[in-house]
């Protein structure tokens, strides 16, 4: 079963007789069109809408939602996590003045928060779906129930991660539960030792798929969780399993290797596995030699619609103020709203080779401030500097972009608490992949390089609006949640932070993901935290990965903090220390209205 045929708008909705967890959580069908349990399509819907609830916010088209009383966009799955993992980090801000978002930048959130009330009960819904599909099937027993059954369970345990990163207690109620019973709450050992259970129950009884089709969780999905829960353990759990984690890891790149990059089961092209036609990179892609990405979400552009997902991430990063012709990034959409802190620019500093910022934008620089460079033995720009030592200007007239200059690779924030300025940082993109192949876009060839003219108007020097392939609002893009480059770089990170492992083979294991970047190697030295969590973030950047790397090797809060812009203050571009309790997030004061036996995090 291709999952997109059952990821449809407007078509056959099912009825999941789905009802309140907590509070004014409401889930109900949305579509007139309501298959029941009879109807031959009832099981493949049923499963579909356990992927649905994670892909899209409702049945009936992006404005829809599963939950009542919140925005439908803001609110999407993906989009919740994307933004509570990587506005609050070293990484980016989301640039427009939204009440709720502003706090979650500058981390001053609150219990009050809309943003976090939306996601805390996104996570209960989708949890709510997957409990009703496995209540629906409890007595089958049939292979294709319970390879099914299995998916929802991997999809549950995805999102129960979820609330465990995120909130620490969680709300947790099954298919067991009686009607009408209400979630209890688990602290967060205890819902790290459920999450473990579930995943470990699932891949050593063999029940999921090694082989899925395209657009289903098999078993790499849910060995790629149980390695993540693992990297987290310390955290999660307050008992580190480095040496688990590591295993699972091992075992994972062992499987994959023999195709690819170098025989890894890495893409060739790190690009395209953020391209329209990413879907070959995925479980059960055309590309079974690269199926890089171990878990992930399937999308299409008419089935499948949210204003979460890729949609979001590339109508978000595309910026209309760096002059960025939308079209050839593949969308018809353009936000502006995205960009990159400096933090995040500065480690691609010297990196003139490293393709994984090949998209990114830096800004339009002032005539006069263009200087001359050379290029030293290992292909770094170097400042051509006069006999004053200062920066030696370009000759000739005119005001002109180039994507390798690291003289100014970050151009500063402007404006209204920066509602100017900022690296548009791309990455995903609605574009096709190979040129050559099928007319698509190459991205060889960087689509950002422009002349601007008196900061107004532009030309496209090495493409075209005529891309071959549709600009459209909703992306076809598939979104990876755990890429084979991720397992890689934790194996590395469980030798560097938990001396498990060979010292050789973690430092190969990170030169096999910069090799596969064009970015020079790295020696024994490079293999310290600082080391691999910069590696980890040029390679995973919107990926929403960053808030959990950075609380776990400590750089997130409290008296070892990393500094960074708008840190502690939306105005603040130098940034300031903030307290241990952000390193969770609240639950939310509706949360705790509803069901007052429920505890807050400690500092709130």
């Amino acid at each position: 079963m291709n999952i997109k045929k059952y990821l449809m708008f407007g078509g056959v909705a099912l009825s999941l007789g789905l009802s309140s967890c907590i509070g004014d959580l409401d889930l109900e069908p949305n579509d007139p069109n309501v298959v029941g349990p009879n109807d031959p399509n009832f099981k493949a819907n049923s499963i579909a809408m356990c992927y649905t609830g994670i892909a899209c916010s409702g049945i009936s088209g992006p404005g829809s939602s599963f939950i009542s009383g919140l925005d439908a966009g803001t609110s999407a799955y993906l989009r919740m996590m994307f933004t509570l993992n990587e506005f609050c980090s070293d990484e980016l801000v989301w640039i427009w003045p939204d009440a709720g978002v502003t706090d979650i930048v500058s981390c001053t959130w609150g219990a009050n928060n809309t943003l976090l009330e939306g996601a805390y009960y996104r996570l209960l819904g989708h949890i709510a779906i997957c409990n009703q599909f496995l209540s629906n099937f409890a007595d089958s027993t049939d292979e294709e129930s319970v390879e099914m059954k299995a998916e929802a369970r991997v999809l549950r345990a995805y999102s129960y991660y979820n609330m465990l990163d995120l909130f620490g207690q969680s709300s947790f109620i099954t298919e067991t539960a009686a009607v009408g019973e209400a979630p209890k709450q688990l602290s967060r050992a205890e819902l790290f030792e459920w999450v473990e259970k579930e995943l470990k129950d699932i891949i050593d009884n063999k029940l999921i798929s090694e082989t899925p089709l395209y657009g289903r969780v098999g078993m790499d999905g849910a060995k790629a969780l149980l390695a993540r829960l693992y990297l987290n353990a310390e955290v999660f759990s307050g008992k580190e399993r480095w040496a688990d984690c590591q295993a699972i890891c091992e075992d994972l790149i062992n499987s994959h290797k023999g195709g690819g990059f170098e025989g890894t089961g890495l893409a060739e092209h790190y690009l395209y596995l953020f391209s329209r036609d990413n879907n070959a990179y995925m479980p059960g892609g055309a590309k079974s030699a690269e199926n890089e990405i171990l878990f992930g979400i399937a999308f299409d552009d008419t089935m499948t619609q949210s204003y979460g997902g890729p949609s979001f991430i590339i109508s978000g990063t595309v910026s209309n103020t760096h002059y960025m012709p939308r079209q050839i990034y593949g969308t018809s959409a353009e936000w502006s709203c995205i960009r990159g802190v400096q933090q995040m620019a500065e480690r691609f500093y010297g990196l003139s080779t490293d393709v994984r910022d090949d998209l990114w934008l830096r800004g339009v620089k002032p005539a006069g401030q263009l200087y001359q460079y050379t290029t030293d033995a290992n292909g770094v720009n170097q400042l051509v500097l006069d006999e004053n030592g200062n920066p030696k200007p370009k000759e000739g007239e005119g005001v002109s972009w180039e994507s390798e200059d690291y003289s100014d690779a970050f151009i500063g924030f402007t404006g209204a608490w920066g509602s100017t300025g900022g690296n548009a940082i791309v990455k995903f993109t609605g574009c096709t992949a190979n040129a050559a192949a099928d007319g698509g876009f190459d991205y060889t060839v960087t689509p950002a390089k422009y002349v601007n003219h008196n900061g107004v108007d532009y030309q496209i020097e090495d493409a075209s609006y005529d891309c071959g392939f549709p600009a459209t609002s909703f992306a076809s893009t598939d979104q990876p949640i755990i890429r084979l480059a991720d397992i890689y770089l934790m194996y590395a990170e469980c030798y560097v932070n938990g001396g498990v492992g060979e010292r050789q083979k973690a430092l190969d294991y990170m030169n096999v993901v910069r090799r596969r970047a064009k970015a020079p190697e790295l020696g024994f030295s490079d293999l310290t935290r600082k080391g691999i969590m910069d590696e980890r973030s040029r390679e995973l950047y919107l990926e929403s990965t960053r808030r959990t790397d950075l609380i776990r090797n400590k750089m997130f809060a409290g008296p070892s903090q990393t500094i960074w812009q708008v840190k502690g203050n939306i105005d603040n571009m130098e940034g300031t220390r903030i307290d241990e309790k952000y390193n969770l997030y609240p639950i939310p004061s509706a949360v705790l209205a509803a069901q007052p036996e429920f505890k807050q995090n400690p500092g709130y």
